[in-house]
């Protein structure tokens, strides 16, 4: 397995038929803020460095984001937020996150989320996920030097637990609660939990900018420590 045949495999899926409809459609349409861009309108494939030891798992391609532009988390106020985040932490270069040739090179973590196409309403079904989840499944595979996972909102940290249950840790329920931190045991990764950088969280101040810089910092010592 390589990441050049995963990553094909997940810019072709067809797996979901209304999620394949629906991006297709998103991309033919525009917004028309948008409307000279050619949209990606495929799956998307995660991206960043693949010898990292920090995971972040988000949701799913957003409409006019990842949709539009091809790379996760890139191009709407998610990725504004979350961009600037790992720049701040030391993860990122430079707090880029408008379009896939800006030149931003992620450092010791790599982007991914449970669902590879945008779906309405941000809400993919429970087969739709569980269609995505050998994509997530094979990332991890081939991240040898992976320690923490972060994941980003309620159905990612959902996701994340149902990948590792199913590959085998025995887990008792865990809570949904930003800034909380689990440890699964030896064979497989810290989980650390935050809300999602939604602009229906960042607006709102569920989510600020020192609860999320916070959630970093704490990645950063599990890494550590875990050395």
């Amino acid at each position: 397995m390589t990441w050049s045949t995963l990553n094909h495999d997940i810019v072709t899926c067809t797996a979901c038929p209304r999620l394949a409809t629906y991006r297709r459609e998103v991309a033919r349409v525009k917004r028309r803020a948008y409307r000279d861009w050619d949209y990606w309108g495929k799956p998307v494939p995660g991206f960043g460095d693949r010898n990292s030891r920090l995971l972040i798992v988000g949701l799913a391609p957003g409409a006019h984001g990842s949709n539009r532009t091809g790379r996760m988390f890139t191009g709407d106020s998610s990725g504004k937020t979350l961009f600037e985040a790992l720049h701040r932490a030391g993860f990122a270069n430079q707090p880029t996150w408008e379009r896939v040739d800006d030149g931003l090179e992620l450092s010791d973590v790599f982007i991914t989320a449970v669902a590879r196409c945008v779906p309405p309403k941000n809400k993919p079904t429970r087969q739709e996920l569980l269609n995505c989840r050998p994509f997530l499944a094979r990332e991890m595979a081939l991240l040898p030097s992976l320690r923490v996972v972060l994941a980003l909102g309620r159905i990612a940290f959902d996701g994340v637990l149902g990948l590792l249950r199913a590959q085998g840790a025995e887990i008792p329920p865990r809570s949904f609660r930003h800034g909380a931190c689990y440890d699964l045991g030896p064979e497989w990764p810290t989980l650390l939990v935050s809300y999602h950088p939604s602009r229906q969280n960042t607006q709102t101040g569920r989510l600020t900018l020192e609860m999320f810089d916070a959630v970093f910092a704490q990645a950063l010592l599990r890494i550590e420590n875990e050395e």
